[in-house]
């Protein structure tokens, strides 16, 4: 009898050390599930900028909104190269007006939905332009501009990308009128500098341009509420009057607006397209040396890893909402003598006004959950180049001989050839078929504990 119980004792511990190889394998899982979720949430993903956290705003009414992205060197040591540069986003409904101001900053603008009317003004005149989805422009340090949403129904959307020119990291709006939000700059002067340099006696000036205590208590309406204010539509006529519709082929003004879209795609199938303008066509890019992009990916859809050989890309989501995989290098402790190189993937569930940063050299995919459109400043642009990993062209894999691809992967450098030429798309592709492939297969797949029963009876 008790030679009988040896091999059922025998097999009873092997299913029971089999079962807690299971939980743990499960927990374990579990474990790496619930940190990688943490982690798409953006808790220890030093990269991602989610827009309800990170943005802070600097301007707000019933009529739109102002909110500037924090310093991105203070998220990260790793980017701390963006240390001069800042994201600003400006939101308006439809007839209002962004009062006149100049800023200590360079800013490139993107529109991002509705129109526009852009008025930059100068000492020798001013020149007004109607931006509508796509446009880009350029406002000079110190340029006096405002900004005008002439749509009766849809509101203006507006990215900027700022650049600093007195502190690394900071710049201030210097706004002409005396608001709730802030005083008129000019009130910064003396009495007697005002009335020497307007010819006027101050009390006038203070009525004109400031106004005056007692007309502020007996007339609210004298006193704007912000810097966002409505206009009447015989008021936005008369500006539209004067406005200048930009050419859409034009890439390489010196001064005027230029399109994102108004070329073809460099990159483009079924699944996605990509524009893209670079510093070598397009004096404005030159001067801040930065390419800008916009990407339209259908849901599903996969932009193949890829990583940029010397440019920090800024991607602002404008559209949908994407899963994006950037691949690096972990945050090392400072006393440890000796660098050891661990690949870390950082993950994000990226929507609507979220801010990415891709660092140069990170390997990146991104994955359309929706219908997406997102939009990317590159800082430091000329003479960068992207090199994708995947795809049937631009794949940089491909380009490695085959004696070399023998002693690099474990697999035969044939082997490996037939996988990397295997797909037959080009920057973009599917990312559901090889999903669903898994589900399949999971479905379909006898558990462990299973396994080991079968092999047993």
């Amino acid at each position: 009898m008790m030679r009988a119980r040896v091999p059922r004792l025998l097999l009873l511990g092997i299913l029971f050390l089999a079962s807690l190889s299971v939980s743990f394998g499960i927990v374990h899982r579990e474990h790496q599930e619930s940190q990688e979720e943490s982690e798409s949430r953006g808790q220890n993903n030093p990269f991602y900028f989610d827009s309800d956290r990170w943005f802070h705003t600097l301007f707000r009414n019933q009529y739109g909104h102002l909110r500037v992205l924090q310093r991105f060197d203070q998220r990260s040591k790793q980017i701390q190269n963006l240390e001069n540069y800042r994201v600003v986003e400006f939101k308006s409904k439809p007839n209002t007006l962004l009062l006149p101001h100049h800023a200590d900053a360079d800013f490139l603008l993107v529109v991002l939905n509705g129109r526009a009317i852009l008025t930059l003004v100068n000492p020798d005149g001013r020149d007004s332009y109607i931006l509508e989805q796509g446009h880009a422009q350029k406002i000079p340090a110190g340029t006096t501009f405002f900004l005008v949403n002439p749509d009766d129904n849809e509101n203006l959307r507006i990215v900027k990308l700022a650049v600093p020119v007195n502190n690394p990291h900071r710049f201030q709006d210097f706004f002409l009128s005396s608001t709730e939000a802030q005083q008129s700059y000019l009130q910064g002067f003396s009495k007697n500098i005002l009335e020497a340099s307007f010819d006027s006696d101050y009390k006038e000036i203070n009525r004109v341009l400031f106004g005056e205590e007692e007309q502020k208590q007996q007339d609210e309406e004298s006193q704007q509420e912000g810097v966002i204010v409505q206009l009447k539509r015989e008021q936005i006529r008369e500006l539209m009057k004067h406005a200048k519709s930009t050419s859409k082929k034009s890439l390489s003004s010196q001064n005027e607006p230029f399109n994102l879209r108004s070329q073809k795609p460099i990159y483009s199938n079924k699944f996605g397209r990509l524009h893209e303008i670079t510093p070598e066509k397009n004096p404005q890019l030159r001067d801040l040396d930065v390419f800008l992009t916009s990407v339209d990916m259908k849901e599903g859809g996969l932009l193949m890893p890829n990583y940029n050989s010397k440019a920090i890309v800024i991607l602002v989501v404008n559209k949908g909402e994407a899963n994006i995989e950037l691949v690096g290098q972990r945050e090392q402790q400072q006393q440890q003598q000796e660098e050891s190189w661990e690949v870390q993937r950082y993950r994000a569930e990226v929507s609507e006004d979220d801010v990415f940063v891709i660092p140069a050299s990170y390997p990146v995919a991104i994955t359309a959950t929706s219908n997406l459109n997102f939009i990317a400043f590159g800082i430091n642009a000329e003479n960068n180049q992207r090199n994708f990993l995947a795809g049937e062209e631009d794949n940089v894999m491909s380009e490695i001989p085959t004696e070399v691809l023998d002693v690099t992967f474990p697999a035969s450098g044939e082997k490996v050839e037939k996988l990397i030429n295997k797909q037959s798309d080009s920057h973009f592709t599917d990312a559901q078929p090889e999903q669903q492939q898994r589900e399949e297969d999971r479905k379909g797949r006898k558990g462990p504990l299973s396994s080991i029963l079968d092999t047993l009876y």
